[in-house]
């Protein structure tokens, strides 16, 4: 049987502190990964126990490293060759935690993968010698780069032993004590050296020449490799079957230059691990720039070729938005078909695709621009690679009546019940579940084959640069959707099986990220991921990268992608890459944690690199809990101790205490989540950023500099801010309420120092009818309404299985008409958005360059032991021309006071500081819709400001006002 995947909350234990109450989470893991489709588990000699294809996905937080593959029943004996327990972690050194006290070490080989345990050690070997014990520790360098291992026995591989003439076999280790009984025996775990050996620089993929397409495939392990060659994209047999050559682990082979709109695949005859023996496995090429329709075969194309460029595609990079500084950006996350598969005003043929961007009077274009105009200058695209669980071939989709769907009540489980039972089926996944990272997605072209995907993406790309928006892709390298020798999903394990994934101390794959995690500490992973950038950056124009769970690679690949991608240039490669802007998520879990496989890419370890990550905490302070607390935990915005929804928050002295502690955390984020920023906190003590703490004890800032601070309130993950809002804010307030909540939490984000990120609706009060992980629910959960007609609120129950613990308290809210927003709260919260983009970009005020800078000129007032509850004000300075002190960046405002009033009513605050300022409401909202934030004043002779319920209130001293 196979072993199920543990619920996320079983595995809590072993990851969060136990200072951590569940409810106050700080760690972040993001529930949007599916499992694999196919897997095996092993009994021994690699002969499979099941092997199952499942139909449906399941969401999976589980680590091979506490599960290994094995029928508990059935167990094999311990240190069995179903295990790879030992490393080759050099040419000369093997590791291995085997107790070596007196007695032997032997190695062993079989090119046809014969071995076989048996009482008296391994038999069916072509070759076997003797290791030598190696009394010191690892070597450092074998250390440093196998930091697990690190304790390990080290055994010396004889000189007389080329290790490349067995590293294309099944490789065991075996230990006799000193009576020459064998005690133990295990598989090989050989990235270690294959790096040492087959480390190369040289051209991969395919590449094009006057006459000649070559192929290079780098398969050090692979006993033979031939391709392919196919004259379309399905069925049929092949043109040509060519062997390819090796040299140093690469293979290769030149063809003619009429193989140019032909297709390929590898077959690799390799030993592969999960099933010990050795394999005939179809592959597509790692490094494919084209795929056909049903993404089983390589597509031969030129990327240079004119024919795939749209026009003045070569001048793109002179006709970028200009960025001056990363702490210009603003980013708005956006998932492609999301954006216009709902949207009448685009052509049916090219809704939910590429193209759908370049429709310029179409409804979501006009928003885009609205948005652009007002200041934003990112659009962050969800995934754009080739991923699974969405068929490519758009005629195989399963569709529902909307209509049908319409008709059903607010709080009807019918809809989730339709939608779910076609899932698997349907045009529509996140996409986080790679097969091969460069090639675009061809669900989102008007034909999957051929290079149709590819012109499109580019026409994409620079339809948003032409309407001021810079494009992000979101790239997943931190995982792959499959693995094994069989199945369309796995591409990596299949050319070099066991290398490209990260494994345990077991020789299992980890599945900390979900499933099947790679490992850029391996130099091949690190340079596939460089590689791919490049990719994108160069042939697609790309402006950034966001990585999806960055903390699971290694700091040094991240470090090497900003050296490459900044020195890309127009003159060289068509791009400024020193405008290229990367970020992703910094989350510390599984087997990297605590830099468990290497200096990992987590939030405090990028501190001064210049690469940003996400801000949980200014995030759950804002809203309250964490996504995986209690859903009516309540924080800053939604009504903690101000306005109380009937959760348990303990008594009213904590919910106060929380509160305070929470503008904290909000105010140390709206200062770039600077560690050396320093602020006067709730007990009235001058701390740093670093030494206010999280719930769970850690270091709320992180950051050295403003960019790497990703400042946000939501994102695709989660339930959205609105639905998030409905559900922790108390039940009776009105729908006006809600909507000003969903204002002010966007207006901290939005004038915060760092770089800030707002999700896809944020703006327009988007809801998915509270679905907190709608990754596979389909376009009915999804809907985005750019006519502003509805927020998509109220349209059933969310899905079952992820949301169906929290029914009961979601249901009365879908039920009641009060929570549903109408077209004129949608518009004034754009409106509202709009402005605050717009005050964003007034000033350079509120997107300083420098930490030195925020530190100088940034302050919190309304702090300390007597603060006004629920009130941040923080003020801006800028120095004078020709006066000592502050340089004078703002040619327009001297000095800016942004106050920010969460309580359900009007507020003053007084303090002398204030006094005497020429300080007035910023025109912009001045000249607002929003009636209320007008009502807002300030007395300087008093030094005093009243700002109403729910506002946040920005107000200016101009340089031209005459005292």
């Amino acid at each position: 049987m196979s072993i199920p995947c543990q619920s996320f909350s079983s595995l809590l234990p072993a990851i969060i502190s136990s200072r951590t109450p569940p409810a106050q989470f700080h760690f972040r893991i993001y529930n949007k990964k599916t499992r694999p489709t196919v897997f095996s588990t092993q009994l021994r000699h690699g002969l499979p126990l099941i092997t199952k294809r499942r139909t449906t996905t399941h969401h999976c937080y589980c680590s091979s490293s506490t599960m290994p593959l094995k029928d508990p029943a059935s167990s094999p004996p311990q240190d069995s060759l179903s295990y790879s327990r030992a490393y080759w972690v050099s040419t000369s050194i093997i590791a291995w935690n085997v107790d070596a006290v007196g007695g032997s070490c032997f190695l062993y080989s079989s090119r046809s993968a014969a071995l076989s345990v048996t009482d008296n050690g391994i038999e069916g070997s072509d070759f076997s010698i003797k290791l030598e014990r190696h009394d010191q520790r690892l070597p450092e360098n074998a250390r440093d780069k196998f930091p697990h291992i690190q304790d390990y026995n080290a055994f010396k591989v004889p000189t007389s032993l080329d290790p490349k003439s067995i590293l294309k076999d099944q490789l065991a280790v075996a230990f006799f004590d000193s009576s020459g009984q064998c005690i133990s025996v295990t598989g090989l775990q050989l990235p270690g050296v294959l790096d040492d050996i087959f480390s190369y620089s040289g051209p991969l993929g395919a590449i094009f020449l006057n006459e000649v397409v070559s192929l290079h495939l780098w398969a050090p392990t692979a006993q033979d490799v031939r391709a392919f060659i196919y004259n379309g994209p399905l069925g049929g047999e092949p043109l040509e079957i060519v062997n390819l050559k090796e040299s140093n682990g690469v293979w290769s082979v030149n063809g003619p230059r009429s193989w140019e709109g032909c297709y390929y695949v590898y077959e690799v005859s390799v030993y592969h691990p999960s099933t010990l023996k050795i394999e005939k496995c179809i592959a597509n090429d790692p490094y494919a720039r084209g795929l056909s329709g049903d993404g089983k075969r390589t597509f031969l194309v030129n990327l240079d070729s004119d024919a795939l460029k749209p026009q003045k595609w070569d001048d793109l990079a002179d006709e970028k938005p200009n960025i001056a500084d990363f702490s210009d950006i603003s980013i708005y996350e956006l998932h492609v078909r999301d954006f216009s598969a709902n949207d009448s005003t685009v052509d049916p043929e090219i809704r939910g695709g590429y193209l759908a961007f370049t429709s310029q009077d179409s409804a979501g274009v006009l928003h885009l621009k609205k948005l652009s105009d007002a200041g934003l200058t990112h659009v962050h695209l969800l995934p754009t690679f080739h991923f699974g669980d969405v068929d490519d071939e758009k005629e195989k989709w399963k569709s529902l009546d909307m209509e049908m769907l319409k008709s059903l009540p607010p709080d009807s489980p019918q809809q989730q019940e339709y939608i779910t039972a076609i899932q698997n089926e349907d045009g529509y996944n996140w996409g986080y579940n790679p097969v091969l990272w460069g090639v675009p997605k061809g669900s989102y072209a008007t034909n999957p084959n051929g290079s149709c995907r590819i012109i499109e993406f580019r026409k994409m790309v620079q339809a948003l640069n032409f309407i001021g928006l810079r494009v992000v892709l979101d790239v997943v390298y931190n995982h792959l959707h499959g693995s094994g020798p069989v199945g369309g999903n796995s591409v990596l394990d299949k050319i070099v099986p066991g290398y490209y994934l990260r494994r345990n101390a077991d020789g299992f794959i980890e599945n900390s990220t979900c499933m099947n995690n790679t490992a850029s500490e391996h130099f091949m992973v690190d340079r596939l991921i460089i590689d791919d950038l490049l990719n994108w950056a160069v042939n697609y124009k790309i402006d950034g990268f966001r990585f999806d769970l960055m903390g699971h690679m290694m700091k040094s690949t991240m470090m090497r992608a900003k050296s490459v991608l900044k020195n890309l240039s127009k003159e060289n490669d068509g791009v400024d890459g020193s405008r290229i802007f990367i970020y992703g998520e910094g989350w510390d879990f599984g087997e990297v944690a605590n830099n468990g496989r290497g200096v990992n890419a987590s939030q405090f370890n990028l501190a001064g690199t210049g690469i940003g990550s996400f801000n949980d905490r200014i995030r759950d302070a804002l809203l309250g809990g964490s996504p995986f607390g209690h859903p009516l935990q309540q924080g800053f915005l939604t009504g903690l101790s101000l306005q109380p929804n009937g959760h348990d928050h303990g008594t009213e002295v904590n919910a106060a205490r929380v509160l305070d502690v929470s503008k904290d955390h909000i105010q140390i984020g709206m200062a770039a989540n600077l560690k050396e920023f320093v602020l006067t906190n709730c007990d009235g003590q001058e701390v740093k950023g670093s030494e206010i703490l999280t719930y769970g004890g850690d270091p709320v800032a992180y950051t050295l500099q403003p960019m790497e601070t990703i400042n946000y309130v939501s994102a695709h993950d989660n339930e959205t801010l609105f639905d998030i809002i409905s559900l922790k804010a108390a039940m009776e307030i009105s729908i006006d309420e809600r909507c000003r909540i969903n204002h002010l939490a966007t207006s901290i984000i939005a004038l915060s120092q760092g770089v800030p990120f707002f999700h896809c609706g944020d703006e327009i009060l988007r809801s998915k009818s509270l679905d907190r992980d709608s990754y596979n629910s389909g376009d009915w959960f999804n809907r985005l309404d750019f006519s502003y007609n509805s927020n998509n609120w109220g349209v059933g129950l969310p899905p079952k299985e992820k949301n169906e613990k929290s029914w009961p308290i979601i249901k009365p809210r879908l039920a009641s008409p009060s929570f549903k927003p109408h077209k004129n709260h949608i518009l004034s919260a754009l409106g509202n958005f709009q402005n605050l983009l717009r005050i964003r970009y007034s000033s350079i005020l509120f997107r300083l360059r420098t930490a030195n800078a925020i530190q100088e000129r940034v302050r919190f007032h309304n702090t300390g032991g007597s603060q006004v509850p629920g009130v941040i004000v923080m003020s801006i300075e800028d120095g004078h021309e020709g006066v000592p002190g502050l340089t004078q960046l703002d040619p327009e405002y001297a000095y800016i006071v942004v106050v920010i009033n969460a309580c359900p009513t009007e507020i003053s605050f007084t303090s002398p500081v204030f006094r005497g300022k020429l300080l007035q409401l910023h025109s912009v909202q001045m000249m607002s819709t929003d009636n209320l934030v007008k009502n807002s004043n300030y007395d300087p002779s008093a030094g005093c400001f009243r700002v109403p319920s729910r506002t946040t209130a920005v107000f200016v001293e101009p340089r031209n006002i005459q005292e």
